[in-house]
């Protein structure tokens, strides 16, 4: 049964109350709208959402309302794409505290701008929700999702208040929550998307632009991201202090900004990076002080890394990564190593080097001899900080090509890959299997 109301007073909202009570009515309300929709009050909206019966389909009047509603039962709410709810530049605009309710087809703006209470498009308090096919705009941030499990937030789209980057919200945070599936959503221009000390959550098929970070696991454990994009954001997806995470089939691209990397593990242990395109970026991965557990392994294999500054770089001397079935092409520098050593404490076997110079005799697949990678005098950037700057200059490219020619001292070998693989780009099948339009 569907109800079509346009003004209700005390009397019919108390025998609305006591049909809905009964269970003998779907709430749905609809009025055409006027030519130009005013700033309607909310609190016939509240008063029936308050009423409703697990299940019940409130579907309120299109329009604009001044919102700061609240779900507080396991109701559907559904805009159908005519109904905005403007939180007026104050707090949150919607609350979801409750298990088992369903938001969806709102266009939510215009929230507070505090990051103390991290002003939001919709708070999620509770378990088992689904979120999905809403617009969100002008609203600081977008998600923020704390001590809620098994939601499922779906074909939304955020796009972030302007404002400068260390200002901006988070496009959603996920705060000691688990188990939560993040699908085919898109994050324009907001800060973060963070798991903070969250676990076993799918992220997967989103896009996420012009951001800070496009994903940041922070004291995380055992999430999986696959199959999203992560285009012209500073950072691709960071990794840090977190356990198990899987990263597949992303399309991670054009990490230009101060930092630059596409894929950044910090004291990250027993994590799988696998069939990544990891691409345009100042740095390909970037690996500090990761694995950091004892007797933990990194494995890295199948991804395309090219067309970068660095292909990997290692902040110092570790071990611990496995290199496997990786595509190196177009990178300027393939490997670096900050700070003097080597990447040689790693695992390095069976990648395509675009450099490799060498033969394939019996035609296997695989060189006759291994690819043996050397760092010259110009790597002087790698060890000298302060000389970074000169990265690529015409001084140290002549100065690596003469000691290249004719060595002024013996040449440090970086890493050894005993089983390099050969084919052409094209035929070494490595990477996601995305095809993104830039």
């Amino acid at each position: 049964m569907r109800l079509s109301i346009k003004n209700l007073s005390n009397s019919i909202i108390g025998t609305l109350a006591a049909f809905v009570a009964a269970g003998l009515v779907a709430v749905a309300v609809s009025a055409a709208p006027p030519a130009e929709e005013p700033l309607r009050d909310s609190s016939l909206l509240q008063a029936l959402i308050d009423m409703g019966q697990p299940g019940q389909v409130i579907v309120p009047p299109p329009g604009r309302y001044r919102s700061h509603l609240k779900i507080t039962r396991p109701i559907i709410l559904d805009g159908q794409g005519k109904v905005t709810l403007d939180g007026e530049g104050q707090d949150s605009v919607l609350w979801v505290m409750t298990d088992g309710a369903t938001v969806r087809n709102l266009r939510i703006v215009n929230s507070g701008s505090g990051h103390p209470n991290q002003d939001a498009g919709i708070q999620v308090r509770g378990s088992d929700n689904v979120i999905e096919d809403n617009v969100i705009e002008d609203t600081l941030f977008g998600f923020a999702v704390e001590q809620s499990n098994r939601n499922i937030i779906r074909r939304n789209i955020y796009n972030g208040r302007r404002l400068d980057m260390q200002r901006r919200g988070d496009g959603i945070k996920l705060w000691y929550s688990h188990n939560n599936r993040i699908e085919n959503n898109e994050f324009r221009n907001g800060r973060d998307v963070v798991f903070w000390y969250a676990n076993g959550n799918l992220f997967k098929g989103n896009r996420e632009y012009g951001g800070r970070y496009g994903l940041h696991l922070m004291k995380a454990a055992d999430n999986i991201a696959e199959d999203n994009l992560f285009i012209d954001n500073m950072t691709g997806i960071s990794m840090m202090y977190d356990t198990g995470d899987i990263i597949r089939n992303n399309y991670i691209a054009k990490a230009n900004g101060t930092v630059g990397v596409c894929l950044s593990l910090k004291e990250s242990s027993d994590v799988v990076v696998e069939n990544n395109d990891l691409m345009y970026c100042a740095t390909g991965i970037g690996i500090d002080v990761a694995p950091y557990e004892p007797d933990s392994t990194n494995l890295i294999r199948g991804n395309r890394i090219a067309f970068n500054d660095i292909g990997v770089s290692f902040l110092n001397d570790w071990k611990g990564s496995v290199f496997t079935g990786n595509l190196f092409t177009g990178n300027i520098t393939e490997v670096a190593i900050y700070g003097g050593g080597s990447a040689k404490r790693n695992t390095w076997d069976g990648n395509r080097w675009e450099d490799y110079q060498g033969f394939d005799r019996n035609g296997d697949g695989v060189g006759d001899k291994p690819h043996r990678l050397f760092g010259y005098a110009g790597r002087v950037w790698m060890d000298v900080p302060n000389t970074r700057f000169f990265k690529g200059t015409p001084l140290l490219e002549v100065l690596d090509f003469l000691d290249r020619l004719a060595p002024f001292s013996e040449p440090i070998l970086l890493l050894e890959d005993r089983h390099p693989r050969l084919g052409t780009d094209k035929t070494f099948k490595a990477g996601s299997n995305l095809e993104p339009k830039l």
